[in-house]
């Protein structure tokens, strides 16, 4: 990292550089997010039960700026991650989670990310911000980004801003040259998706998944790059107060695309939304 890339903490600044569910399951799922639009929890305190094996030490100063709870954000236009916490969004959480459908992480033989599109194309049909003429990426980061900066004579390319990152919970002072500081996740891995069931989607759908708003978040480099294509059973966000958030994102992409989850995926999602 540059020097004018820092990430703050808690304690000062660091340098550094388709579902398929039955009748059951689908109706549970449809009720839950339907709830979901109006029991969404804003607030940036609370915890989650902790499990899975997850990189860092879980830093937990919370993340501030304008997250809000992926309950009362069901399209992904609105920005960040705010924790899910408080008994009744926790109870539509695991009603969203429990309607999903599970089976075996098939192979991943023929996958390749160019079978989603060129990465961060804005002709993705049939996602929010599609063929505004600014890529995939920068919409997100200008979603989630606060004192954004652009380049000169755009109001798309963000050269610099301000990201609280929800996985972490630290503070990064983003600059381009530094680009790999922040990564854009993919919360259902385009891999993950391929091994349950997106290898035989027309290629139009794939498009859709890799660039659904819905699916992206803006996060800290180093948690991305720990993440890979695991799904929740083998990896979660250092910051505990965000896992119940997490795992109702990655419960509402699924039921969304019409895609199953491993069996360990869904207890370990139910497990964070366990009070």
């Amino acid at each position: 990292m540059t020097r004018h890339s820092r990430i703050r903490t808690g304690r000062g600044i660091r340098t550094g550089r388709g579902i398929r569910t039955g009748r059951t399951g689908r109706a549970a799922a449809g009720a839950a997010l339907a709830l979901a639009l109006v029991t969404g929890c804003e607030g940036l305190d609370g915890g989650g039960a902790s499990s899975a094996s997850s990189p860092g030490g879980g830093a937990e100063a919370p993340a501030a700026g304008k997250a809000v709870s992926p309950l009362s954000n069901p399209d992904g236009t609105r920005p960040g991650l705010a924790p899910v916490t408080g008994d009744t969004p926790e109870a539509t959480a695991r009603d969203l989670i429990g309607g999903l459908t599970t089976k075996g992480r098939g192979p991943r033989t023929g996958y390749d990310r160019d079978e989603f599109g060129y990465a961060w194309m804005d002709s993705a049909d049939g996602v929010p911000l599609a063929r505004n003429g600014c890529d995939t990426r920068n919409d997100l980061l200008k979603r989630d980004g606060q004192g954004l900066r652009f380049r000169s004579g755009s109001d798309c390319v963000v050269i610099a801003m301000t990201l609280d990152d929800p996985y972490t919970g630290t503070t990064i002072e983003w600059r381009k040259q530094d680009a790999s500081e922040v990564q854009i996740d993919h919360v259902v891995p385009l891999s993950y998706s391929w091994q349950m069931g997106s290898s035989r989607w027309p290629e139009s759908k794939r498009r859709q998944l890799a660039n659904d708003p819905l699916n992206l978040i803006p996060v800290q480099g180093r948690a991305n790059s720990a993440k890979r294509d695991s799904g929740p059973a083998s990896w979660l966000p250092p910051r505990k107060s965000v896992r119940c958030a997490y795992a109702v994102r990655f419960a509402q992409v699924a039921v969304k695309y019409d895609l199953s989850v491993t069996g360990p995926d869904r207890q370990a999602m139910l497990r964070q939304c366990d009070g």
